[in-house]
């Protein structure tokens, strides 16, 4: 695969990485080195000297404009700015001179005279450039002649807050807008309340064409420009909250990266990148919980990125050249077994197989896959999908090894774990959750009463149970909308979803509950489930369940449930068959000699280590049920910790493409940058409600490099150089 080099830094920074003729100078009585064609600034800033300085920013040229790195050269009697002043042989510099000071300070209070004096309710509090300097220099407040400006701030753009009584006109916003994005759309204006920075026409940023790449935030040395409220969330590092989508993602998937190869059409880079951190593109591109999207900044800007979609869409136009770059390390003679061939499973035996261990995966079913292809609906994940990503994995481990490095050896139920030390050397017990759960109500031993897990595991193997008639799906999540689903598909005449939650506090995602409203499913939120009747008196059979609507329903300070109900908000559905999709627990875990918690739920601790040495937990089993995603990183993380055990490094990362720099220069925003998501095709309800073939096209070449373009790069902003503050050097 080819590397792709886009423009770098700015001309500043790339200047002094030139190569060049060295030259020597002093500065404050210290002998620095510097290349010809710095400025005095940048000699003494690589040098640790530090000079008070704000138009000044890594990426950006100086303008000279702020005087506040005003310096003495010997031989003049003038003050110079060390900004736009050459380092030249044999110069000596006097930063600390009374000229320079007198002439910084004069700065200073002219840029403090119009400074809000409060500086506690500031954003950048504590990190300030502007207030970092003016504490060096010994300026106090209390000496300042402020003159407020009542500039209101203008909170009227999505994702950009200008609070104007913090600007200082330093103008870095401007230059960070022109020079390194391209964008230009901010520029000084001269108003009623004096000069100011905005947009030309007096439009909003979205009308002027911005790309809200938040470069401009991250210039800014005052907090002038900042963050909308609330965008960043307390608790999380400056990195997750500047690129959420790519901290929202369990695995930590480089999001924007592989968003940039869709957008240029290379599918094949692309699925490198998503390869990096998960050997299941395809499948998640297919039946990801898309946590990302929930973080995606577009979300206040026309609707998210379909981050899923879009990763489908690349994995489908895979060429699998990335392969000639997995990592294949020297086998170890370690030999480790796997209990469970689910998403957690297969990802740790992938990564333990390429760190060198022998891998042999238990499975008590008859093919591998777990979760993923016996508690998923095969008309949202196909078994030539799976198969195929199964399939990779078990080649790309053997390489050209004359044996597999995994062996899977399916229809084998293990429950003694403890005995499998005899012959491995470590183990790890991923079995999921295929126990279902039903509630102890009235009715729950009628017959026609189905655990969801039975009821979706029938339907995967071709088994699938007698759901004729009416149907009732108790749970609120995307797996009671799976069950339905595949009721309507089984040939139900009506089905109806109850759930405790109000619509809007459903786990279950949008898309789902609308597509099952146009098949038909009938849903009934915020009901409490009373009683499940019988048909007859006698007859054994669910005839119908009776709910409550809920008029509140909350946690007390015991964390236990409390329901508050409607008085005379009863509701009897009539039903033949009720299913409940209202959680799962692990099966087989109470049979294996390991220490549990909340009944059958496997304890392990930060290094997924359970009670017994060299027994290792992962995914549901141990989480709860959680998502494909979510037990994908539990795999990641305990082939690490099991390497580690074994006298590995514990470094299971792969490099499947050459690194590449993003193009700085984004330009203004083209036409349909502003829409919203783009919309997959698929089938009508009418003909998805016949069978089980998947009903949703994958994204067109046009529709994935059109959906990636509405990318904000928000991970652009790390690429900037955080300026250090005086008391850094």
């Amino acid at each position: 695969m080819r590397a792709r080099h886009g423009r770098g830094g700015a001309t500043c920074r790339r200047g002094h990485e030139t190569e060049g003729n060295t030259l020597k100078l002093t500065i404050d009585g210290r002998e620095v080195e510097a290349r010809e064609g710095d400025s005095v600034l940048d000699a003494a800033l690589a040098a640790g000297v530090y000079i008070p300085h704000l138009c000044k920013h890594p990426d950006l040229e100086a303008v000279g404009g702020c005087r506040l790195c005003s310096v003495q050269v010997d031989g003049s009697d003038e003050v110079v700015p060390a900004c736009k002043t050459a380092a030249r042989e044999g110069m000596v510099v006097d930063s600390r001179s009374d000229g320079a000071d007198r002439v910084r300070r004069m700065a200073m209070e002219l840029i403090l005279a119009t400074h809000p004096s409060d500086c506690t309710g500031c954003p950048k509090y504590g990190v300030c450039e502007l207030q970092s300097m003016y504490q060096y220099m010994g300026v106090s407040p209390a000496r300042w002649r402020c003159r407020a400006r009542t500039v209101p701030t203008d909170d009227s753009n999505p994702l950009i807050t200008h609070m104007f009584t913090r600007c200082i006109r330093c103008g870095r916003c401007v230059r960070a807008c022109r020079e390194l994005r391209g964008v230009g759309v901010l520029d000084y204006q001269r108003t009623e309340q004096g000069v100011r920075i905005g947009v030309d026409g007096a439009v909003s940023l979205e009308e002027a064409g911005c790309r809200f790449c938040g470069a401009c935030v991250e210039v800014c040395p005052t907090g002038s420009i900042v963050d909308v409220l609330g965008l960043n969330k307390p608790g999380r590092s400056r990195e997750d909250n500047v690129v959420p989508c790519r901290s929202g993602c369990p695995a930590h998937i480089d999001i924007p990266r592989y968003l940039r190869h869709v957008r240029a059409g290379e599918w094949e880079e692309a699925t490198a990148v998503v390869r990096e951190r998960v050997p299941f593109p395809q499948t998640l591109g297919s039946i990801c919980t898309h946590n990302c999207q929930g973080e995606c900044k577009r979300n206040h800007l026309g609707g998210p990125l379909s981050i899923c979609r879009l990763k489908r869409a690349a994995a489908v136009r895979d060429t699998g050249e990335w392969r000639s770059r997995v990592r294949h390390d020297p086998l170890t003679g370690r030999r480790v077994a796997v209990v469970g061939a689910g998403p957690a499973g297969l990802t740790a035996a992938y990564y333990l197989a390429e760190k060198g261990h022998r891998v042999t995966v238990f499975e008590a079913e008859g093919r591998a896959g777990g979760q993923l292809r016996y508690g998923i609906p095969a008309y949202r994940l196909p078994d030539e999908v799976l198969d195929g990503e199964v399939q990779t994995i078990l080649q790309v481990t053997q390489g050209d090894d004359p044996d597999p490095r995994i062996e899977l050896r399916c229809g084998e139920r293990v429950r003694d774990v403890r005995a499998l030390l005899d012959g491995f050397d470590a183990v790890l017990v991923t079995v999921g959750t295929f126990d279902g759960t039903v509630l102890p109500m009235k009715g729950h031993d009628l017959k026609g009463v189905i655990r969801n897990t039975d009821f979706l595991k029938a339907a995967r193997k071709g088994e699938p149970l007698d759901v004729s008639g009416r149907v009732v799906v108790l749970g609120g999540g995307n797996v009671a909308y799976d069950c339905a689903r595949t009721a309507v598909r089984l040939g139900a005449t009506s089905v109806d979803v109850a759930c405790l939650e109000a619509e809007a506090a459903m786990t279950s995602t949008p898309e789902e509950r609308a597509e099952a409203a146009e098949e038909g499913v009938s849903l009934h939120d915020a009901f409490a489930f009373t009683s499940i009747n019988e048909s007859e008196e006698g007859s054994g059979r669910v005839g119908s369940i009776t709910i409550n609507k809920i008029a509140k329903f909350y946690f007390d300070e015991n964390h236990r449930a409390v329901t508050e109900l409607v008085e005379g908000g009863e509701l009897t559905l009539p039903a033949d068959h009720v299913i409940f999709a209202v959680g799962q627990r692990p099966e087989d875990t109470r049979e294996m000699g390991l220490e549990l918690t909340h009944g059958p739920y496997l304890v392990a601790d930060g290094e997924h280590r359970t009670s017994v040495e060299g027994i290792f937990a992962a995914g549901d089993a141990v989480t709860g049920t959680k998502s494909v995603i979510g037990a994908i990183e539990g795999g990641r993380e305990s082939a690490q910790a099991i390497d580690r055990y074994l006298g590995g490094d514990g470094d299971i990362s792969e490099t499947l493409l050459d690194p590449e720099a993003a193009d700085q220069r984004i330009g203004r925003a083209p036409d349909g940058f502003y829409d919203g998501p783009t919309e997959p095709q698929i089938a009508p309800a009418g003909e998805r409600r016949q069978g089980f073939e998947p009903y949703e096209c994958p994204f067109t070449e046009g529709e994935a490099k059109r959906e990636a373009s509405r990318c904000l790069q928000c991970d652009l902003r790390l690429t900037l150089e955080r300026p250090r503050l005086w008391n850094e050097y």
